[in-house]
């Protein structure tokens, strides 16, 4: 599927320092784990807030890669990460392991997301 909103490394580097793209984001992303009664905590500090949620994510999706498939795979679902992402992911980043390739696409997808309902709600 194309994207409405083209989106290149370049574009989601400069939101990733836009800070009300940073706060709606981790809240996109502690409401889509407290679905799967996965707690995220709020990052403290915005400017180091992929930092912090993905050293809150990793361990999480480590744990599910290890103990319930299912809830991975819903967790994958309901944020609209597919397999065909996680493997071209996985080749593309290759130096880290399995939990933190999927730990970081999803990162970028909920990122993305919200991005795309800020462009969309401004240009109604």
């Amino acid at each position: 599927m194309n994207e409405l909103v083209p989106l290149s490394g370049d574009d989601i580097n400069r939101y990733r320092n836009d800070r009300e793209i940073v706060r709606k984001t981790a809240l996109q992303i502690i409401k889509d784990f407290d679905r799967f009664r996965i707690e995220v905590q709020f990052p403290g500090d915005l400017h180091m807030a992929y930092d912090d949620l993905f050293a809150q994510l990793s361990p999480v999706i480590q744990n599910l890669l290890n103990t319930s498939h299912s809830t991975l795979y819903a967790l994958l679902y309901t944020i609209d990460l597919n397999e065909r992402a996680i493997v071209k992911g996985v080749t593309e980043m290759a130096n880290l392991e399995i939990h933190e390739v999927i730990s970081h696409l999803l990162l970028e997808r909920e990122l993305k997301k919200v991005i795309t309902r800020e462009y969309f709600s401004r240009n109604k």
